[in-house]
């Protein structure tokens, strides 16, 4: 069994009937993106976050957004000292391996906006001071439906910054009597770790070193173009969009357990990686056509390479 399947196979111990979402979700770490959870309270998101954390050997943190929280709560903060004279950092939440945003889209834009930084370059800046932080690193937020009490949109620029965008939905009715009798010997403590940090960063390097023949990037980018042009999207996906696309494609490959690229990569990313990313427009809306169905029609009219 590889390194991948142990993976799996033990965050499906705990995560039951969900090894679709299990699959993707490695395969965005994998890829060294960020995943957001998008879906209702209590169908075991923030347990997904703890059981990878805890199955890769992982120093992992948490935080609760809510509206009190401040940028410093995340990033750290510089604090005077009277022995020494000088100011001194305090580093945040922010320094860990993993790091679970807990309902994002309740705490205010300026402390989602300290995040804009540390998903993107992996860096954080206090005072003018840069810090890195360290690999591999990963946010993984959760947000409840738009409508739910005391929840707001988050901005484009920081969907954006998500590589995929998951639900869990509501387990089968065999999952769920599964979860019932495993719910007393909290399964979660029972979670090994199967994998060493360094070798996840070179199962990282791997993903990132996949063969990628040329009509697979161009098939790629026309997807991605085809976003912007369509009559029913106001809103299509940026270059960031078709780089997530490409990486995703990449990860899922290796999961495969393939040395290169195929259209079907790019097929089981394309609603993961892009529908967080384009917005309906109102013809798509009077059509009764949701963010998916209109993925579906520029994915179909797109001839796929025969590689």
């Amino acid at each position: 069994m590889s390194k991948i399947d142990e993976i799996q196979a033990e965050i499906n111990k705990v995560v039951k009937g969900k090894e679709h979402v299990v699959k993707k979700v490695l395969a965005a770490m994998l890829a060294q993106g960020h995943i957001l959870l998008d879906d209702i309270p209590g169908v075991g998101k923030t347990t997904l976050a703890m059981t990878f954390a805890k199955t890769m050997s992982m120093d992992y943190k948490r935080t609760q957004f809510t509206p009190d929280v401040l940028p410093s709560d995340i990033l750290g903060f510089s604090m005077f000292n009277s022995q020494t004279k000088e100011f001194e950092y305090k580093p945040g939440a922010i320094f860990c391996n993993l790091f679970l945003a807990d309902e994002i889209n309740r705490t205010s834009p300026k402390t989602q906006s300290a995040l804009l930084e540390v998903m993107e370059e992996g860096n954080v800046t206090v005072d003018g001071v840069t810090r890195q932080l360290p690999e591999p690193f990963t946010v993984i937020a959760t947000e409840n439906p738009i409508g739910s009490a005391g929840t707001q949109l988050l901005p484009e620029s920081q969907l954006d910054r998500f590589m995929v965008c998951l639900s869990m939905g509501y387990p089968e009715h065999e999952d769920a009597v599964e979860i019932l009798k495993g719910n007393a010997s909290r399964p979660i403590s029972h979670v090994q770790a199967v994998i060493s940090q360094e070798e996840f960063l070179e199962l990282q390097k791997q993903a990132n070193d996949m063969y990628v023949h040329e009509m697979i990037y161009g098939y790629i980018v026309t997807i991605v173009e085809k976003t912007r042009s369509s009559e029913y999207l106001s809103l299509g996906a940026s270059p960031r969009g078709s780089i997530a696309l490409l990486r995703m494609a990449k990860a899922l490959a290796l999961i495969a357990g393939r040395d290169y690229v195929s259209p079907e990569d790019v097929k089981d990313a394309l609603h993961d990686t892009l529908k967080h990313r384009v917005k309906l427009s109102t013809k798509a809306k009077a059509a009764g056509l949701d963010t998916e169905a209109v993925l579906d029609k520029i994915f179909n009219s797109v001839e796929a390479p025969r590689t």
